[in-house]
């Protein structure tokens, strides 16, 4: 979209928040927002470093803090340093997760508790972690915008029933969003759900590979799979002016996978 509309940085003079924010889809984001003129701060378990920071420092500001969004405490603190140092936080990207296994494995009746359990705090405590923690300023100045990352898992069941520990916990992410519309939707804050498909990040492509590329590809009516900026094109409408009506909403960004 950007490249589309020069000079569209509707997003100058604020500050983003995107956990999970150095690598694979979360750099996507963190990118896109950057070139809407915002000031990105990347909270990741494992930031890329230096070399990834300064490729992108000169067209605009990112920053990256190394916090487990697992621990509240940690979390509260470098929410407090991005504030008393880049200022009020006007974006919110909830992009951090994860699942682990095969898609095979993890099928409700012979799902590892422990897996289970894993999932939700990877996927749903992480982020009502950085929400406590981002939203209230949001809330007390009457704007902000929050967009949580889930997956197609959440809304299409595996006929095998595998992954049903993480298909769950990003099932609690859409959940707890339209929770948290609700809640702050009469103070100007917005918040929705962004459900990326088959993408081919370094991450997932090991995995579509192992499942049969043809047959992944055979699923998605578009015929391919997505990328990231496909992925930051949807992001960039859920965080500027054009979705200030848009809360609560789920938006699959998958070629029709769900469809």
């Amino acid at each position: 979209m950007t490249e589309s509309r020069p000079g569209w940085r509707p997003l100058t003079g604020t500050v983003a928040v995107v956990t999970g924010g150095s690598r694979g889809i979360g750099r996507a984001y963190a990118e896109r927002l950057r070139e809407l003129g915002a000031t990105v701060c990347a909270l990741d378990l494992r930031p890329a470093g230096d070399a990834a920071t300064e490729a992108v420092a000169g067209r605009g500001g990112f920053h990256e803090y190394a916090v487990d969004l697992a621990d509240a405490a940690a979390t509260a603190v470098v929410v407090d340093e991005i504030l008393a140092t880049r200022g009020p936080i006007d974006t919110l990207v909830c992009n951090a997760g994860g699942g682990v296994g095969e898609m095979w494995q993890n099928s409700p009746l012979a799902v590892d508790m422990d897996a289970l359990r894993l999932a939700f705090e990877v996927n749903v405590a992480t982020m009502a972690t950085v929400c406590r923690a981002v939203v209230p300023q949001m809330v007390d100045r009457r704007r902000g915008k929050v967009v949580t990352v889930s997956s197609t898992a959440a809304v299409k069941v595996r006929p095998d029933g595998g992954y049903a520990h993480y298909a769950s916990a990003k099932a609690g992410v859409i959940v707890y969003t339209k929770a948290l519309a609700r809640e702050v939707a009469a103070s100007g804050v917005t918040a929705n759900v962004l459900i990326p498909g088959a993408i081919g990040t370094e991450r997932l492509l090991p995995k579509m590979q192992a499942m049969g590329m043809s047959r992944v590809v055979a699923e998605i009516p578009q015929q391919r799979l997505g990328t990231p900026e496909d992925c930051a094109g949807v992001l960039e409408f859920l965080v500027t002016p054009l979705s200030d009506y848009v809360t609560g909403a789920v938006i699959a960004v998958d070629g029709g996978l769900t469809a």
